[in-house]
C-alpha cells in the first residue's frame, strides 16, 4: 500500500536546490522500498540531478501541466497534514491514521479554501447573527477549530 506513490512536498529550505532534493530522496527509501511513481510539478529544483536519482531508484515521474496547481489537489491536503503533524508526537500507525482520519474529515468539512470563495469541499450553509451564539468546536484533537453558531 505505501509503495504505490510519492507526492512531493516543498521543502522548507529557503533556496532548495536541484543538488539538495535529489540528496533528499534517498534516506526514506533505503534498501529497494521506493514507491513506483512521484507526482511532481515543473518547478526548477526537480532537476537533471533529481531526474537522475528517480531513475536510479526506479521511481517513475508523472508530472503536472505547466501552472495548473489544480491537478494535483492531494498535495494541498498533505501539505496541510504535514503542517498538522508538525504540532503531534505520533507513536504508532494505528495514532497516525487516525490523526491523518481526523484532519482530512477537517480539511474537508471546516476548513476555509480560497479558491472555493471561503468555503469547504463540503459546502456549509451561512449562518446569520440571529441564528445564535458563536460555539468553538475543537477539531483534530484541538489543533483547529471550526466555528458554528449554536441557538441559545
Amino acid at each position: 500500500m505505501w509503495r504505490s506513490a510519492l507526492v512531493i512536498v516543498k521543502p522548507e529550505t529557503v533556496h532548495p536546490t536541484a543538488e539538495w532534493t535529489s540528496q533528499q530522496l534517498i534516506p526514506p527509501f533505503p534498501y529497494d522500498c521506493a514507491p513506483q511513481y512521484i507526482i511532481r510539478d515543473r518547478d526548477c529544483i526537480y532537476g537533471v540531478e533529481v531526474q537522475r536519482q528517480l531513475k536510479d531508484m526506479g521511481i517513475n515521474q508523472l508530472l503536472t501541466a505547466p501552472r495548473s496547481p489544480w491537478q494535483s489537489p492531494y498535495v494541498e491536503c498533505l501539505i496541510g497534514a504535514r503542517e498538522c503533524l508538525d504540532h503531534v508526537i505520533i507513536i504508532n500507525e494505528e495514532l497516525l491514521r487516525k490523526t491523518l482520519r481526523s484532519y482530512f474529515s477537517y480539511y474537508h468539512d471546516s476548513r476555509c479554501h480560497l479558491g472555493l470563495n471561503k468555503d469547504s469541499p463540503e459546502p456549509r450553509q451561512i449562518q446569520l447573527p440571529d441564528t445564535g451564539r458563536i460555539a468553538e468546536i475543537p477539531k483534530v484533537g484541538g489543533l483547529h477549530h471550526r466555528y458554528d453558531r449554536r441557538a441559545a
